[in-house]
């Protein structure tokens, strides 16, 4: 099973921390937050693959070198050298695919992830998740307020956790599931950017292939939880203030 790492935005709003240094790698703790979330994917991953830009590729390199996972470490550079130019989360994707893959399997599994969350749930839970159903599947969580909503993915699901609506961004949700960055495809599922670029399919956001993969193929949600059964987090880092906070709560 392999991971991919989506880590190759600039995040232009964390500026000055991050005008010359990536994301995922700033530190919570004394743990850089790309940290926070490849220590909870378990000894199911075998390969993690970290899609970086060509402006910061070398301090992954380097990044790279001092980890003790199990899983081997790849990294692949997109190319791109500033965020007008970024190639857009759904064709990273891709490209970490086309990168290192001579094939794709239809049963392999892939966990696909933003790289600059920090959480404190484990993804080897929403992995064993994914193998039950056996369908491709996402991650959810309860969100409350309106403007938030309005800013995310809302989905709704029946009784067994099957997706049954999935609109980003909408304007009148019909749920409180918003859906954060982390995903579950199988290969036979991921196989099928291409078709759905060609579709019309956003490729910014990398919420936006989940959405239009849910209209193809039954998909299920794991609602984020805890080992004691309490709610799981996720802490999304977009500016300095909310890095602040996060600082805060983790310290």
């Amino acid at each position: 099973m392999k991971c991919i790492v989506l880590a190759a935005g600039y995040a232009t709003r964390l500026y000055p921390l991050t005008e010359n240094f990536p994301k995922p790698l700033l530190k919570v703790a004394d743990k850089p937050i790309l940290n926070w979330i490849l220590d909870t994917v378990g000894d199911r991953v075998t390969e993690i693959i970290i899609v970086s830009n060509h402006k910061f590729v070398d301090h992954f390199n380097n990044w790279s070198k001092e980890q003790k996972y199990a899983a081997s470490i790849t990294i692949v550079d997109d190319g791109s050298t500033d965020n007008e130019h970024r190639l857009g989360a759904v064709k990273d994707i891709q490209f970490a695919l086309d990168k290192c893959e001579e094939s794709i399997k239809d049963e392999e599994g892939y966990l696909v992830v933003a790289g600059d969350n920090v959480i404190d749930f484990q993804l080897s839970d929403f992995i064993e998740f994914a193998l039950n159903k056996g369908t491709s599947c996402i991650t959810c969580h309860e969100e409350n307020e309106l403007k938030k909503q309005q800013k995310t993915a809302i989905i709704t699901i029946d009784d067994s956790c099957k997706i049954t609506s999935y609109e980003e961004k909408p304007k009148e949700p019909k749920g409180n599931l918003a859906v954060p960055p982390f995903y579950f495809y199988f290969g036979r599922d991921i196989k099928r950017i291409q078709e759905a670029i060609a579709d019309g399919c956003g490729f910014d956001a990398p919420g936006s292939y989940a959405a239009w993969l849910s209209h193809k193929t039954p998909m299920y949600a794991w609602k984020m939880v805890k080992h004691d059964g309490s709610e799981g987090h996720r802490f999304d880092i977009g500016d300095l203030e909310s890095y602040k906070k996060v600082q805060e709560t983790f310290q």
